[in-house]
């Protein structure tokens, strides 16, 4: 715990542009609600989306019913803020390098969704959709509060409410209605 406490002090204390990028890495800005540099806040965006496509077109083939429909929902709403976004930065508004490839962590994801199928695949998928809107409304959420490019800030902020409905959606993924009740939008 004490080594915890001096890590997360050094982070804190350490130049602005290392504390963001690393604390981006490890997760710290995300605990301490630090809003993440732009070319960090761009990666992590970029490889969420292409994530997004990818492991949904996977499921829009080995998914069931209700996963092929959020599926399709996803490779929609992704490819078109990924295309926002690429926009931003051939635009001139953001200076960041845009990632043309998952990072090793995503790929891994990616990779045993290809070698799943059935009740694995839905499960490792419906966990993967879950934990992936978590991160992403986090890091929206931060970077709309306090991120210091103008456009790429208002662009988090009208995104947001697409994210959260996506992380409402990823939660309902594999659950039945229970007997009686309808499914009713919040």
């Amino acid at each position: 715990m004490k080594r915890a406490m001096i890590a997360v002090a050094c982070v804190l204390f350490a130049g602005p542009a290392i504390a963001q990028s690393l604390g981006e890495k490890t997760g710290v800005n995300s605990a301490l609600g630090v809003a993440p540099a732009t070319a960090d806040f761009v990666k992590e965006v970029a490889i969420s989306d292409l994530f997004e496509i990818e492991s949904s077109k996977l499921a829009e083939q080995k998914g069931d019913a209700q996963e092929k429909s959020f599926a399709q929902q996803m490779v929609t709403d992704h490819t078109k803020t990924s295309g926002e976004l690429k926009g931003l930065v051939s635009d001139g508004k953001v200076q960041a390098t845009l990632p043309t490839a998952l990072d090793s962590s995503h790929q891994s994801k990616l990779d045993k969704l290809k070698n799943a199928t059935g009740k694995d695949f839905s499960s490792d998928y419906n966990s993967y959709q879950v934990s992936a809107h978590e991160d992403a409304v986090s890091l929206f959420e931060r970077y709309a509060k306090g991120g210091d490019n103008s456009a790429l800030k208002d662009w988090a902020g009208k995104t947001l409410p697409a994210l959260k409905h996506h992380l409402d959606m990823a939660k309902e993924l594999g659950k039945a209605p229970s007997v009686g009740q309808s499914k009713q939008s919040k």
